[in-house]
Order: structure tokens, then C-alpha cells, then sequence
């Protein structure tokens, strides 16, 4: 039996990872996260509605930031969760992306657009 692989649908998907990567790594390195706010306890949360977070402080270790925090609505309900980011050097820090977070009871997960910048100690944040 004799296969033939087609080229054409690969090359593209590749070559477009390959693009959206280095725009993506482009796109981090212009940026200068010590401009960025402190992080400050509590924020509000990139998901609106009021939401605010509170005792934020990631931690850095084996390529990932962690912690754990609460999200307290308007009315106070509150909701305990963890969060794991990707964690990279970079500028003299340490940028954590990607974050992806649980509930501490597992019934909701999630992924935030927010990042933050640890440098000599000081942790920076930025929903953009």
C-alpha cells in the first residue's frame, strides 16, 4: 500500500504557528513591564461585575507562578480559587502568562488575560 502526504494543508498551519508565536514573543518583549501598577490587594477582576481579588501573590517555582486567592462579589460572596501561570524570564524578572485558574472546590476552571511581572520582589499586574 503506497501513501502519499500532501504538503500544502501543513505548511501553512506550521508556518502560521510559527508567525502567530513570533508576533506573540514580539508582541511581550516591547512591552516594559516595570511600567505597569503594583499589584495591589485587593484589584478589580479583568472579569468584571464588580468582582474584587484579594490576597493575589504568586509565587515562583519550577517554571510556573502560583497561588491561591478569593474573589469576592459586590454583595460578598466569596469564592476561593488557585491560579498556575506559565512562568518566563524575562527583562530581569519573571513574566507570568497563561494563567489558568480552579475553584478550591473544583466545580469551575478558567483561563485570565492577566499577568504579572515579578521583579527584586515587587509584583506588577496588567489585565491587557
Amino acid at each position: 500500500m503506497r501513501m502519499i502526504i500532501s504538503f500544502r494543508k501543513v505548511v501553512p498551519l506550521g508556518l502560521g504557528t510559527a508567525l502567530a508565536l513570533l508576533t506573540s514573543a514580539a508582541a511581550m518583549a516591547q512591552q516594559n513591564y516595570e511600567s505597569w501598577p503594583v499589584l495591589a490587594d485587593p484589584f478589580p477582576s479583568t472579569g468584571g461585575g464588580g468582582i474584587m481579588i484579594h490576597d493575589y501573590d504568586p509565587v515562583v517555582s519550577g517554571g510556573q507562578c502560583r497561588t491561591q486567592f478569593r474573589a469576592i462579589e459586590p454583595n460578598g460572596t466569596t469564592y476561593r480559587n488557585s491560579i498556575v501561570f506559565d512562568a518566563l524570564a524575562t527583562q530581569g524578572g519573571v513574566l507570568c502568562h497563561n494563567g489558568r485558574w480552579t475553584s478550591a472546590d473544583g466545580s469551575a476552571t478558567g483561563t485570565t488575560p492577566f499577568r504579572v511581572f515579578i521583579k527584586d520582589g515587587v509584583r506588577r499586574g496588567s489585565g491587557e
